[in-house]
């Protein structure tokens, strides 16, 4: 994938002395030892980092950790002391007044957490904002609109004012206003922190589900780590202004670089991290549909099961046959292995998190399968991969069906 977003050597120092900051700070000094000395605050400290077009980036810290004050950088709300930001190759730090306003007009979006709709306005006044700067016809605009406050589950409440809404369907509104603009990079300060649990995993579900139709270039700040690693296709983790770790979610919690990052993993609820692709395995042992009912039997025999699955020819998932019902085919003189395919297993995709399979995986008696888009089998899970939610990432070992 080409690179949308790269970041070099960022710096943002807030105060009158910027510059002689800086130079502390290249020099060693510790933020807090700035901050005693000069007056200066370092916000951010040496930030490098890339993100990829229509890539899931997420930010992640706590409390005065420099995210927020990153993101903004990003579209220059927080104007960088030193570094570059890179957007398709420009650098954005060197743009005037003129290329700015239409960088963040036509390029990038920014969703705050406190939603900041405008109060007399209707829902579709707000989202039609942005569209309405860029002189768009009121025709277009309101069409644009109408679409995007539908791709957020928001059609219907076009002519409600933002006060008879709950806190998530505000943050929808934001989200739209943001999306109606078409930008090619959303960003997004802590959209959904100010929202209660239940509602903030409805929205992160509505995020991933308009992502995976959109394929924006997202960047995301959060606090919460069992959400960054919901979100994130690859996670930044922040501290006193400096990265201290990147990677996929699965490389950080896996390897983590330092205690600092041992500590932040020690809470994270695997199962809702690991995904289906993750864990699964290659089964040791398959059958082709045209094969008949004693090749079936000769692959379960070699390799010590009692069912083996079924694929057709370019290893779509047909269905799985057990050694009962092929002992009793052979009997009955039956060849085909067609009329004895049983589909009573569970399916899922490569991208399913392991805490939506638990339930599937008690209550099965064959492994779960993975399938592409295409019901093509990817491997198999077993039962007890999913309740330990344990074995080391991309496993390979082969284990029978």
């Amino acid at each position: 994938m080409s690179k949308k977003i790269e970041v070099k050597n960022l710096y943002k120092i807030f105060g009158s002395k910027p510059k002689l900051a800086l130079k502390r700070l290249k020099e060693g000094w510790t933020k807090e030892k700035i901050l005693k000395t000069t007056g200066q605050t370092v916000g951010v400290n040496n930030a490098s980092f890339t993100v990829d077009e229509g890539e899931f980036f997420v930010i992640m810290g706590l409390s005065g950790s420099g995210k927020s004050t990153l993101i903004r950088c990003l579209n220059l709300l927080n104007r960088p002391t030193a570094g570059e930001i890179l957007i398709d190759g420009e650098d954005i730090v060197k743009y005037d007044r003129q290329q700015l306003r239409e960088f963040r007009q036509n390029k990038v979006a920014m969703v705050f957490q406190n939603f900041g709709l405008f109060t007399h306005r209707t829902v579709l006044g707000n989202v039609e904002y942005g569209l309405e700067i860029r002189n768009i016809n009121k025709d277009k605009r309101r069409q644009i609109a109408l679409e995007a406050l539908e791709s957020v589950g928001l059609k219907g409440w076009e002519d409600k004012m933002p006060t008879e809404l709950s806190g998530g369907m505000q943050q929808r509104v934001g989200l739209a206003r943001a999306l109606a603009n078409n930008p090619d990079i959303l960003l997004m300060d802590e959209p959904f922190s100010a929202l209660d649990p239940l509602i903030r995993r409805d929205m992160q579900i509505e995020l991933l589900e308009i992502q995976s139709k959109l394929k924006k270039t997202i960047i995301f700040i959060t606090h919460d780590i069992n959400e960054a690693f919901k979100l994130g296709d690859r996670v930044a983790v922040m501290k006193d202004g400096k990265i201290v770790q990147q990677g996929t979610p699965e490389e950080i919690l896996n390897n983590p670089s330092n205690e600092y990052i041992e500590e932040f993993v020690k809470s994270i609820d695997r199962t809702k991290v690991i995904q289906a692709k993750n864990i699964m395995r290659k089964p040791n042992a398959l059958v082709s549909i045209k094969d008949g009912v004693r090749v079936a039997i000769k692959e379960m025999q070699a390799s010590n099961i009692s069912s083996v699955f079924v694929v057709g020819r370019n290893m779509e998932l047909e269905g799985i046959v057990t050694i009962d019902d092929c002992v009793d085919a052979v009997k009955n003189k039956q060849s085909s292995l067609k009329e004895l395919l049983r589909h009573d297993f569970y399916k899922t995709s490569p991208d399913e998190y392991i805490e939506n399979l638990l339930e599937n995986a008690v209550k099965s008696k064959y492994p779960i399968v993975v399938v592409d888009d295409e019901n093509k089998l990817l491997g198999i899970i077993v039962r007890t991969s999913i309740l330990s939610g344990l074995l080391p990432i991309n496993s390979t070992n082969d284990t029978p069906a």
